[in-house]
C-alpha cells in the first residue's frame, strides 16, 4: 500500500468537505447557532442524541455546551446527551423496542421551545427520527446534522446539514469539526470561563 497517497487522498476529502461548508452552508450554520443560543437566552434545554460515532459526538457537544461555551457574565447552557444513560437506554431497548430508547427519554422531559439535536451519518437511525417526530409534535425546534443523501431525517427536521460525502468517518469528522465551530462562535460573545 502508498501510505503517501493514501494520507493525500484522506486530507483532500476532509479539505473537499470543509470547503462545501464554507460555500454552501455558513448560513444553516448561522441558523443552528441562534438556535441554540436562543435556547441559553430562554432557559431551554437542549437534547443531543446519535448512535455509535454520532453518541461520542452528542456526548462531546453536551460537554462543550455545558462547560466549554461558559462565558462570563451570560447565562449557561442547558444540554442532556440522550445517549449517556446507559442503564435507561437498555430498560427500553430490553422492554420495548431499540427504536425507543431516544423518544422515551424525551417524554419524560421534553417541553415546548426546547431543542432536540439528531446526529446520524445514515439520516436513516430510526430511533433518532422517531425522537425528532415527537420532537416536532411537542413544538421542540429540531435539528439533524446527517451525511450521505440525508435519508429520511433530513426530511423531518426542520433544520438540517447533511455533509457532502459517502464516507462515515468523513461525516463524523465533519460533524464534530461543525459543533466545534458553533462552541468557538459561543466563546467569541464574551471573555470564556475557561481559556485553552
Amino acid at each position: 500500500m502508498n501510505y503517501d497517497k493514501r494520507i493525500e487522498e484522506y486530507l483532500e476529502e476532509q479539505i473537499k468537505c470543509i470547503s462545501s461548508f464554507n460555500i454552501n452552508h455558513k448560513q444553516t450554520i448561522q441558523k443552528i447557532f441562534t438556535t441554540i443560543q436562543l435556547a441559553r437566552d430562554t432557559s431551554k434545554t437542549i437534547f443531543i442524541m446519535g448512535n455509535g460515532g454520532s453518541a461520542s459526538t452528542a456526548s462531546h457537544f453536551a460537554t462543550d455546551l455545558l462547560k466549554t461555551s461558559i462565558v462570563k457574565n451570560r447565562d449557561r447552557f442547558k444540554a442532556v446527551s440522550l445517549s449517556d444513560n446507559i442503564p435507561v437506554m437498555l430498560a427500553w431497548a430490553n422492554d420495548t423496542s431499540y427504536d425507543d430508547i431516544f423518544v422515551e427519554q424525551l417524554r419524560n422531559c421534553l417541553s415546548e421551545n426546547d431543542i432536540v439535536i439528531g446526529i446520524s451519518g445514515s439520516g436513516n437511525s430510526t430511533n433518532v427520527i422517531k425522537a425528532i417526530e415527537f420532537a416536532n409534535a411537542t413544538k421542540a425546534l429540531t435539528i439533524s446534522l446527517t451525511g450521505k443523501d440525508g435519508g429520511k431525517l433530513s426530511k423531518h427536521s426542520q433544520i438540517n446539514l447533511t455533509v457532502p460525502s459517502n464516507d462515515m468517518l468523513t461525516i463524523e469528522t465533519m460533524h464534530l469539526m461543525l459543533l466545534h465551530l458553533l462552541v468557538t462562535m459561543n466563546r467569541d460573545q464574551g471573555e470564556p470561563l475557561f481559556s485553552y
